[in-house]
């Protein structure tokens, strides 16, 4: 009895057995397919590669970045400090990519698929080369900002890092392109005609360009210059640009003045000066006479010459102080000389004690000082015509006196 309802069970298990064991062939089948041929088994794999390399990731890079540090510290310069930190970003990605490498190449691709992980791996390397190559760009410019400051400007070596910069950048890009087999004869064909219709229509974007290349080369003026170009700008220099340059007035008021204005005009940089000039016409009175003329200019002279801290004398700088000339209602002495100071300020105090000084002197030599004035002589009216001369009427009573006195 036993057995009969054993075998009953047997039999009416019997079927699903054979169901159990066709799901679990068709599981087989599908995890052996996997996805794009690959089977679930190596993705897992490759995928728990992978996870390994991004857990290990953050140790690994600090691991090889302290280590540099520890070399670098042996060393005498800095430079290697600061490239050492410019390649931290990069050396942490590093790990992120062989991660990928490893997992890729456990999967044994083929075929299309194989093509396109290698792109990508080449493209993850080339990014990685490029990354720290832009990233050492800038500890380098500092470091050789002084050499190349002295020998060019702080101005145009900002401008040559950011060509460089813009070099490396392009050659990154088109690298990346050839990865992928876009050939980048075409674009730059299409780049140059595009270059040819942009340059019709931005003429003027380009002479400005050129413009601050000439201002930058010759050195005219340099950011925290004070310039002053007539009808133009007066005010400091904040900013030398690629089409414009920015001046900030004495109120404050910024002004963003085209380069061609500043290449093609003469333009003051008063902050290169060595010295500060003051040039006046002192005007006498004509009654002034010849000894006090003499003791006028030798006065002006020694309050000049008797304060070298203050006044640049011969033969660092000229100084005169003469009868200049004749004038309509003065005789005029030429003031000509330099002040050591070049701020503005400081200059106007000294010019106001030197207008003291003089005016001290010519009212203590008798003499005064003359203002424009004219003296009209008149020799004939006009036509040659004359006024007569004016003769009083005499009355009837007396010629009938002077006849009867007769």
């Amino acid at each position: 009895m036993e057995q009969q309802i054993l075998l009953k069970i047997r039999s009416m298990l019997e079927p699903l057995h054979q169901d159990i064991d066709t799901y679990i062939k068709i599981i087989e089948t599908i995890w052996n397919a996997g996805l794009f041929g690959i089977s679930f088994g190596k993705i897992i794999g490759a995928l728990f590669l992978f996870s390994l390399f991004i857990f290990f990731r953050s140790r690994i890079s600090r691991f090889i970045i302290r280590r540099a540090h520890r070399i670098s510290r042996i060393t005498i310069t800095t430079i290697d400090d600061h490239l050492i930190t410019a390649l931290e970003a990069p050396l942490s990605f590093l790990p992120v990519v062989i991660g990928f490498f490893v997992a890729t190449q456990y999967l044994s691709l083929s075929g299309m698929l194989d093509l396109l992980i290698q792109k990508i791996c080449h493209s993850l390397l080339i990014i990685v080369l490029f990354w720290s190559v832009f990233n050492l760009l800038q500890p380098i410019a500092t470091n050789i900002a002084k050499d190349v400051e002295h020998r060019l400007s702080a101005t145009m070596a900002r401008w040559l890092f950011k060509t460089i910069r813009a070099i490396v950048l392009t050659i990154w890009l088109a690298t990346l392109l050839e990865i992928w087999g876009i050939s980048i004869g075409p674009v730059l064909a299409g780049l140059g005609l595009f270059s040819v219709a942009v340059g019709l229509g931005a003429k003027d974007l380009f002479q400005n360009l050129i413009a601050g290349i000439i201002i930058i080369s010759e050195k005219r003026f340099n950011p925290g210059d004070w310039i002053r170009v007539d009808g133009i700008v007066e005010g400091t220099v904040e900013n030398i640009g690629f089409r414009s340059t920015r001046v900030r007035r004495f109120d404050k008021a910024p002004v963003y003045v085209p380069n061609t204005d500043l290449s093609d005009k003469a333009a003051i940089n008063f902050s290169k000066m060595n010295y500060r000039r003051i040039y006046w016409t002192i005007g006498l009175v004509y009654a002034t006479k010849v000894d006090q003329l003499r003791t006028v200019c030798n006065q002006i002279k020694s309050y000049i010459t008797e304060q070298p801290d203050i006044f640049a004398l011969p033969p660092d700088a000229p100084l005169f102080v003469h009868i200049d000339n004749f004038g309509e209602s003065s005789i005029n002495v030429m003031l000509y000389c330099f002040t050591k100071t070049t701020q503005w300020g400081e200059w106007l105090r000294i010019k106001e004690e030197l207008a003291y000084a003089i005016m001290d002197i010519v009212h203590s030599s008798g003499s005064d000082f003359a203002f424009p004035s004219r003296t009209l002589y008149v020799e004939s009216f006009p036509g040659g015509e004359q006024a007569e001369p004016f003769i009083p009427p005499t009355s009837s009573l007396h010629e009938t006196t002077q006849g009867e006195n007769t």
